[in-house]
């Protein structure tokens, strides 16, 4: 299926939760945010969370550091 990622159209099989599309595309589940069709979307609904076709997702990686 085709869903839009960061502003780019990208692919992955269909039926996935959203933590294995993240996994199928190549990020780390436990180290992002998320919007979701314009909405942050809670960690606590991702494992129910399916991704359909045309899905527009942010994904914003967290980035650890100190001063």
């Amino acid at each position: 299926m085709a869903l839009q990622v960061n502003g780019e159209q990208r692919r992955c099989p269909s039926g996935l939760t959203l933590p294995e599309v993240l996994q199928e595309l190549g990020y780390r589940p436990e180290l992002v945010v998320v919007e979701f069709n314009g909405e942050i979307l809670p960690r606590s609904r991702w494992g129910v969370q399916t991704v359909q076709e045309s899905d527009v997702l942010e994904v914003v990686t967290i980035v650890g550091g100190g001063s």
